[in-house]
């Protein structure tokens, strides 16, 4: 059990750094409430478990291929850069009452998660290989089964933490004024600017080393 626990444990600090994904849960659910956050989240989720399916049938070397990081960081680079200037031109136009009868498609929210997710190098690393590691690990010590029961664990710690992310974030629109509101988005625009531009960084390092 205490195993178990660990690996939710694990799973909760996979989802808990502030990056990408939270930016965008916070910015969703602010605008749009509970359910649109949280889908961000889910997208994010589903992108995970795509890629822990990977590290099940071993592609974990075609991913070390020089050209395929470069490819992930610039693809990141212009999803998150792209999302944080939607988001930064949208910031004066927001009205705090008319903002609550207004809904974004929930396959965008989606969508949103699931690609930040899927192009996110962070999360590559860390599935490919801090995760493969662990698996090689776990399936020496424990067997293909306790595999399963544990993997279920961290996504059960990623749900958590994007439930209470959704919470938050819903909850705190209750109490904005439209000056607040503005300077959130700009806030959560230039955050995943930021991101980007140090993914760009990244690929121009794997392209000129």
């Amino acid at each position: 059990m205490s195993v178990f626990i660990s690996y939710i444990i694990l799973g909760l600090s996979l989802a808990a750094p502030i990056g990408p994904v939270n930016a965008a849960q916070i910015d969703r659910g602010i605008k749009n409430g509970f359910f649109h956050a949280w889908l961000v989240g889910l997208g994010a989720t589903v992108a995970d478990a795509f890629y822990m399916l990977l590290v099940f049938v071993g592609v974990v070397h075609f991913l070390e291929i020089p050209f395929m990081q470069t490819f992930l960081w610039i693809f990141g680079f212009f999803v998150l850069v792209y999302t944080g200037f939607e988001s930064l031109s949208g910031a004066n136009q927001i009205d705090v009452n008319s903002m609550r009868s207004q809904k974004e498609s929930r396959l965008k929210s989606f969508m949103s998660g699931f690609f930040m997710s899927l192009f996110n190098p962070l999360t590559i690393l860390f599935w490919l290989g801090i995760f493969g590691s662990i698996l090689a690990k776990t399936v020496t010590t424990y067997g293909t089964g306790k595999v399963i029961l544990y993997s279920a664990a961290i996504f059960i710690g990623i749900t958590v933490w994007d439930l209470t992310m959704a919470g938050l974030a819903s909850t705190m629109r209750k109490y904005l004024t439209n000056r607040l509101l503005t300077v959130i988005s700009i806030i959560s625009g230039l955050s995943l600017i930021g991101f980007g531009i140090y993914f760009g960084i990244q690929a121009a390092i794997v392209l000129f080393s």
